[in-house]
């Protein structure tokens, strides 16, 4: 109870903390009875983690398991059934999935470039929508992402999990409350030290359908080293380690420093520490700017696991009387301006294990999660709307487009995006005839 009354209660107020529910429009949304029925969209690891902590979530049925690979989807209803006591129906196909009348809410851990089309589907078939992040494989999704949302009158809410951490919040409304002074800079940075990478040509596992694993995208031939999380590395599915794991840090730093789109974007990197089939940059630097409202960096090293402030992701907010350091978790420390004094230390509620690539921040997790099931229940307003989590995730595609064009990036700070015909290819993609996202 305490949990909950702290989301219920952050949600409400108007400290600017956490956000509005959806579209600003101030509606609250009501399950039509007083559980949610969720069906579960790709459950490997992370989908899996996902997954669980709606199992344990009060008032919730976990009604269907839907994964293209039928091992994984086994395996899902067998850890399912341990939580539960009940083993949900398996499907495959994520259009059978929305048809059914009797799911109020979809969760979406897929590869990247099944996000944004999934979402629109649920979200056209009237369910509410969790997807992971990023929430969109290319800008245009985002933007449509949106528009399905207000049109369809559902909720949609990205997992950037801090949004929900109770010592985030605690830190934002520090920082509103001038313990720094005016924030202006922002540095992230996150580190991992991953294996080089060579496909094979590979025959389709029968336990894999190859076809709908690729769905919206344009069809290609399977190679041994794909799946089930190499994709990552290919622009054609995934978005690179930028939108794999600088979005939660640069949704904690556009958050602290209060700015929505940058006016200007460049980013430098490349493959440095291996010659192997990785498409996107191990190494990887952005800089988005902000005007007079500020600056915020991101750092990726995903071959190189050397930390800073003895963490291998966070972010450190400067500001004209201070300075945060905050190393990803959910515990934070403010320094006077003379970096001789600290002024204040927050501390990790629990253990938490940053090393862990499938939930460096488990425990917390199901705050978010918790979060959202009380907003489709009508007792809460969602701590982070799809507009809040397009922003966020809109700066680490800025920052992939800007490194694919080798071009510093001029931006409408309205919108995001760059005046540049070169970059404008990059905003959104091609996809397989017939499975283009329509809202």
């Amino acid at each position: 109870m305490i949990r909950r009354d702290f989301i219920r209660n952050a949600s409400l107020t108007g400290a600017g903390i956490v956000l509005s529910s959806y579209a600003g429009s101030g509606l609250i949304y009501g399950a039509p009875s007083n559980r949610v029925r969720v069906a579960l969209v790709g459950t490997k690891s992370r989908g899996l983690a996902v997954g669980q902590n709606f199992a344990k979530t009060p008032n919730v049925d976990i009604a269907v398991i839907c994964d293209v690979d039928t091992e994984i989807a086994a395996k899902t209803v067998e850890e399912i059934f341990k939580i539960t006591g009940k083993k949900p129906k398996v499907e495959k196909d994520i259009r059978k999935v929305v048809a059914m009348k009797d799911i109020d809410a979809v969760m979406i851990a897929t590869p990247d470039h099944w996000h944004a089309p999934m979402a629109i589907m649920a979200a056209n078939a009237k369910k509410h929508v969790y997807v992971e992040k990023p929430c969109c494989h290319n800008p245009n999704e985002g933007e449509l992402l949106i528009k399905a949302a207000a049109k369809n009158g559902v909720l949609m809410m990205m997992g950037n999990q801090r949004r929900s951490f109770p010592g985030v919040n605690q830190m934002i409304k520090d920082i509103r409350g001038g313990i720094i002074g005016t924030p202006y800079y922002a540095k992230a940075w996150y580190s991992n030290k991953r294996p080089a990478l060579t496909l094979k040509d590979g025959v389709v596992p029968a336990n894999l359908d190859w076809e709908l694993w690729q769905g919206p995208a344009p069809r290609k031939p399977f190679k041994d080293g794909y799946v089930h999380y190499n994709w990552h590395w290919f622009w054609h599915w995934g978005t690179g380690e930028a939108s794999n794991n600088a979005t939660h840090e640069l949704d904690v730093a556009r958050w602290a420093l209060g700015v929505d789109y940058p006016s200007k974007v460049a980013s430098l990197g490349g493959r440095y520490h291996f010659n192997d089939d990785w498409e996107t940059p191990d190494t990887q630097s952005i800089s988005f700017d902000f005007g007079k409202k500020g600056l915020i960096e991101w750092e990726g090293r995903s071959c190189n696991s050397f930390r800073y402030y003895d963490a291998g992701r966070g972010v450190i907010i400067f500001g004209d009387k201070g300075t945060i350091v905050y190393p990803g978790g959910d515990a934070y420390k403010v320094f006077d301006l003379d970096n001789e004094k600290l002024i204040k230390e927050v501390k990790e509620g629990q253990v938490l294990d940053l090393t862990n690539t499938i939930s460096a921040t488990a425990g917390l997790d199901h705050l978010h999660v918790q979060n959202f099931v009380d907003a489709v229940l009508g007792k809460a307003k969602i701590n982070s709307p799809i507009e809040e989590g397009y922003k966020s995730t809109l700066m680490t595609h800025l920052g992939n487009i800007s490194y694919r064009t080798g071009k510093t990036l001029i931006c409408d700070a309205a919108t995001g995006r760059p005046n540049d015909p070169e970059a404008m290819k990059l905003w959104s993609r091609e996809y397989e005839k017939g499975w283009e996202p329509i809202v």
